[in-house]
């Protein structure tokens, strides 16, 4: 197995930094305002300039600890400039790729692709670059590698990070409702949906006005990700009337007083954070940073190594390259670097994504990783052993995004209360009966 990267270009290798603690740098999701970003006054319509430097601009969303990144690694590469363009959400993303995909101009040199959404854009393969690189063979874990290669073996993007699953709680409030508040103590309260809900219930009982969880949204999406075929076979059928599915649904919608009832990432949602809205949220790696954010200030947060019905992943995105680019080698060479081992540990400790690089798991940094705001919680060892027990993964086809935003909306219309469920669920059938 080979981790090198390509060409270095006379970069000095970068520098593993071993804090022992994640930061954060940037804002939370939904709260990051769109960051424009132009070029220098003297690019050329070809993405260079006049002194012959190559000048990339890569767009991703919420936080992928890629600022200190791209700021090394313009130092080092003083012909290649690297911009980096940042909206709030993946719904702003998509919607700017789809549209400028559909143009045939205006994407970026490198765009992130969120990982729910990877097999419509592989269904696309011919708008990018093929990635495939004989130097990078066996450097993701292979089931993040497939999620990215299509049926011709060409590699459409780069796994930037996975997302095993733990439980964020407030201690606190779990004391304050006469609750056991140590990790291995709730650890063995939420082992299953069923008992997590229960538990909700005594919650709610004893501290009125404080929710259990902080979206319906959050929790069927982390219910989701324990289902082998969500809403499409593996042929691609649709089947979305498929036991599984209605038992996530079920037990969602009848749990809609457990949940702030708010919608995720919304402006509601982020100030709930900060005035004892809820108890506790389903976390992968990637939620830490968020919570972090959205919480500042507030003591009591911690993370436990549970998950109620196992193991789950969520999120994970990938890097890719359209075919738009005019610098289409540039962007691939940036783009296998900073989803290098020693990058992917960099962006854990940065923001708390968790590597989906094979060399990275075992990295100190990573598995000896602590988080202070988290009340030291060891957040290396935790995500690792989350990531140990996840035995499902999705099967997602090209509908698959769609269907999960369909599915999203119709639990919200229960949540806020504009829709019974039944009503809902009709709206849903016939939201994707509409996708085709």
């Amino acid at each position: 197995m080979s981790t090198s990267t390509s060409s270095t270009r006379g970069r000095r290798p970068a520098v593993l930094r071993g804090s022992g603690a994640l930061r954060r740098t940037g804002l939370a999701l939904g709260a990051v305002a769109l960051l424009t970003a132009s070029l220098a006054a003297c690019a050329s319509d070809d993405g260079g300039s006049d002194d012959g430097t190559v000048e990339l601009t890569i767009a991703t969303f919420n936080e992928f600890g890629y600022e200190d990144l791209i700021e090394e690694w313009n130092a080092d590469n003083p012909d290649i400039q690297v911009t980096q363009k940042k909206v709030g959400t993946w719904d702003d993303a998509k919607e700017n790729l789809y549209t400028k995909l559909a143009s045939g101009s205006g994407l970026s040199d490198i765009e992130a692709i969120e990982g729910d959404a990877m097999p419509a854009i592989m269904a696309e393969s011919d708008a990018f670059v093929d990635l495939t690189d004989s130097e990078l063979d066996g450097r993701w874990l292979d089931w993040k590698a497939e999620a990215a290669t299509n049926g011709d073996g060409q590699m459409i993007g780069y796994a930037t990070d996975a997302g095993p699953e733990g439980i964020c709680y407030r201690s606190d409030l779990l004391k304050k409702a006469g609750m056991p508040t140590e990790r291995d103590e709730v650890a063995k309260l939420w082992t299953t949906w069923d008992d997590y809900f229960a538990e909700g219930e005594k919650f709610v009982a004893a501290v009125p006005g404080t929710a259990w969880y902080d979206s319906s949204q959050g929790t069927s999406q982390a219910m989701l990700n324990q289902v082998a075929n969500p809403f499409e076979s593996d042929d691609n059928t649709i089947d979305v009337e498929n036991p599984e599915l209605k038992e996530v649904w079920e037990a969602v919608t009848g749990n809609v007083n457990l949940s702030t009832r708010l919608s995720q990432w919304g402006d509601d949602w982020i100030a709930s954070f900060q005035n004892d809205g809820f108890a506790t949220m389903a976390c992968p790696g990637w939620m830490l940073g968020v919570v972090e954010g959205n919480a500042k200030g507030v003591e009591g947060w911690d993370f436990a190594d549970v998950f109620p019905g196992g193991g789950g992943n969520w999120g994970g995105s990938f890097l890719t390259v359209p075919s738009q680019s005019e610098h289409p080698e540039e962007a691939k060479e940036f783009a296998a670097w900073i989803t290098a081992p020693e990058q992917q540990v960099r962006a854990f400790e940065a923001i708390g994504a968790f590597p989906s690089q094979v060399d990275a798991l075992d990295a100190p940094e990573v598995l000896e990783a602590s988080n202070a705001f988290f009340n030291d919680a060891p957040v290396g060892e935790i995500l690792a052993s989350r990531a140990e027990a996840i035995t499902v993964q999705p099967y997602k086809g090209p509908k698959y995004s769609d269907i999960l935003q369909a599915f999203q909306a119709a639990v919200t219309r229960v949540d806020d209360g504009s829709n019974e469920p039944d009503e809902s669920w009709r709206t849903f059938l016939s939201d994707v009966e509409q996708l085709g």
